[in-house]
């Protein structure tokens, strides 16, 4: 089958070329004064000239945005490449300090607050990279000498405990199985455990419950001849005939108690939240495409597009059942951080088109089957949204959704801030950005009280 062009490095995908600083930005309406920190964002940005025919648009360069927030003001925006030895060569700086892996590439995928640090992440065998508070490098940074092999873009933070939750992959390294890895609120490793999967799958994300670690063990697995040309440099591709399966682990176990449930072949990056039902079941919202890298080998945009989907997983039958949530095409899920992993009502994901180029934020309301819409307007899309709870709320959706949002018309970006209750309002606030946010992957609101700027 002939495969799709690489649409990845054109428009807003294709990457900016300068690190720009700029301060006391334009603000058009109120910011809430209560916000206190930064709103941060990773997405791959080549350096240098990216090579159009073998480059994967999830191998480029990480580029880490943000915005910092404090009494009312936007105070800066900045953008920095994340640092590995490839960007300081390019760049003429002194190489990366901290341990190398055998897959050394810059952390392109999410960046976030955890023990007191900001972290830069990807999957497949990299450590993650620290950053200052004014995201430069400071060095990678394996969990203070703790973590056995490579990380994950998406660890799960338990509200309960404080302990981060992470399923970790490398082809290259683990080959056979994955890592479960879970690091204490100190930031270094307190437990370890491999996870056994049928081939080298994508294990993109994962999600917990009260009771479970759930695996994501998906027919998109690491094609050896592609792995081995020399040439692409993604070499994951669509495999129908892996199966498809969820595994339910005891949350902080081992795979020795993990139960497989089988479901048709698709795959999911992104599960919106997962819990556990009162009757057993396992309830997983998630964003569900019907294949992945078949044709778009370069992408997720080209094969199919997203839905937002619910599976029921039975660990009794050991089957999944699955319900359409809404049919509208749409990524980047989000829910109210402190219900990781505990039942919830409402869902906030970002619309995207035919070519993957974002849209409207989506609230969902799970309880009521209804979805209240925030449209930007033409040629003005949002990237992945993030929930700031408010001071003193008592009710799940009260808060802020903060976002980047892309306006084609001028080719630059801004900071939004929306009230989570009423979404349809539009903008409380925009943040007007001296630069364009190219499209990308994920990012967290870090406020001042968990990473302090001194």
């Amino acid at each position: 089958m002939d495969q799709l062009p690489n649409i990845y490095l054109d428009g807003n995908f294709a990457p900016v070329t300068e690190e720009v600083t700029a301060v006391d930005l334009p603000v058009i309406g109120d910011l809430p004064q209560e916000l206190a920190g930064r709103l941060l964002r990773n997405g791959p940005n080549p350096i240098g000239t990216p090579d159009r025919q073998y480059g994967h648009w999830f191998t480029g360069t990480g580029m880490v945005h943000g915005v910092r927030i404090r009494d009312g003001r936007a105070e800066w925006y900045r953008n920095r490449w994340v640092r590995s030895d490839e960007v300081t060569s390019h760049l003429g700086e002194p190489p990366v300090p901290g341990p190398a892996r055998l897959n050394d590439f810059s952390p392109n995928t999410n960046v976030g607050g955890f023990a007191g640090r900001t972290w830069a992440m990807v999957e497949a065998g990299t450590a993650p990279v620290e950053l200052a508070y004014d995201l430069s490098t400071v060095c990678r940074n394996d969990f203070f000498g703790t973590l056995p092999h490579g990380y994950t873009a998406h660890p799960k933070l338990d509200p309960a405990t404080g302990d981060l939750h992470a399923m970790c992959y490398s082809w290259s390294e683990l080959l056979d199985h994955i890592e479960y890895v879970v690091v204490g609120k100190d930031g270094t490793v307190k437990h370890t455990a491999p996870v056994k999967l049928q081939g080298m799958s994508m294990v993109h994300d994962m999600s917990i419950t009260e009771k479970y670690a759930v695996v994501y063990d998906l027919p998109v697995t690491v094609d050896l001849d592609v792995a081995f040309s020399g040439t692409f440099t993604f070499p994951f591709r669509w495999n129908p005939d892996y199966g498809a399966r969820i595994g339910l682990m005891p949350l902080g176990g081992t795979a020795d108690n993990i139960v497989w449930c089988e479901l048709e072949p698709c795959y999911g990056y992104h599960p919106l939240n997962a819990y556990d039902a009162p009757d057993g079941t396992v309830v997983i919202d998630i964003c569900r495409y019907e294949r992945m890298f078949d044709r778009d080998v370069y992408g997720p945009a080209g094969d199919c597009l997203p839905t937002l989907d619910r599976w029921v997983v039975d660990p009794r039958t050991r089957r999944v059942s699955e319900t359409r949530i809404d049919d509208r095409t749409q990524e980047f899920p989000r829910v109210r951080g402190s219900l990781t992993g505990r039942r919830h009502r409402y869902g906030y994901t970002a619309a995207v088109g035919e070519l993957f180029e974002p849209g409207p934020i989506y609230k969902h309301d799970l309880d009521h089957g209804t979805t209240t819409v925030c449209d930007f307007g033409p040629g003005r899309g949002s990237a992945e949204p993030a929930f700031v709870a408010r001071k003193g709320g008592t009710e799940e959706d009260d808060g802020w959704l903060l976002s980047f949002v892309y306006d084609a018309s001028t080719d630059r970006s801004e900071m939004v801030v929306l009230d989570a209750q009423d979404v349809a309002a539009g903008p409380r606030a925009r943040v007007l950005l001296p630069a364009r946010v190219p499209h990308g992957f994920h990012g967290n609101w870090v406020s001042d009280s968990s990473v302090s700027p001194d």
